[in-house]
């Protein structure tokens, strides 16, 4: 069945089971694979996009359920790299082995959407997906310097 989606900023028509989790839409329908796979029981956090600005993970979301809605995935968050959240990254070297990154960066833009001057304690509440690295404290000091630079 196809279906419609808002994507990165464009329109883009699907033909999946419109109850297909969002993720996989996203990387078999349309070779997004920025987003990752990670758990499937929405607990790790490495298929993180944003949903009409918030942090959402996709594994967990039937396609159907993101129809009129905006999606943005780390491929649409900046294409020459400018965005406040990916300068932060990079400047403070966050990842190591860089499978959780992704979906760390779309979940501090959910945040800083919401929170553009979050404290430790709003940063440790919203990011609470995982990072098998253990690259947490560089992820908190990256939030706090894409605050800044927003």
């Amino acid at each position: 069945m196809a279906f419609e989606l808002k994507i990165n900023g464009k329109q883009v028509s699907v033909d999946a089971d419109p109850q297909t989790p969002l993720l996989w839409v996203l990387r078999d329908h349309l070779q997004m694979t920025g987003t990752k796979y990670g758990c499937g029981i929405n607990q790790c956090g490495a298929c993180t996009v944003t949903i009409d600005g918030q942090a959402a993970r996709s594994c967990n979301i039937p396609a159907a359920q993101a129809v009129g809605r905006t999606i943005v995935t780390i491929e649409g968050l900046s294409p020459d790299r400018t965005h406040a959240v990916q300068k932060a990254w990079a400047e403070l070297d966050v990842p190591q082995c860089g499978y959780c990154q992704a979906g760390q960066m779309m979940a501090a833009v959910g945040l800083l959407a919401r929170n553009p001057n979050p404290t430790d304690a709003d940063i440790d509440q919203a990011m609470n997906n995982l990072c098998r690295c253990g690259t947490y404290v560089r992820i908190r000091a990256a939030v706090k310097r894409a605050a800044e630079l927003v």
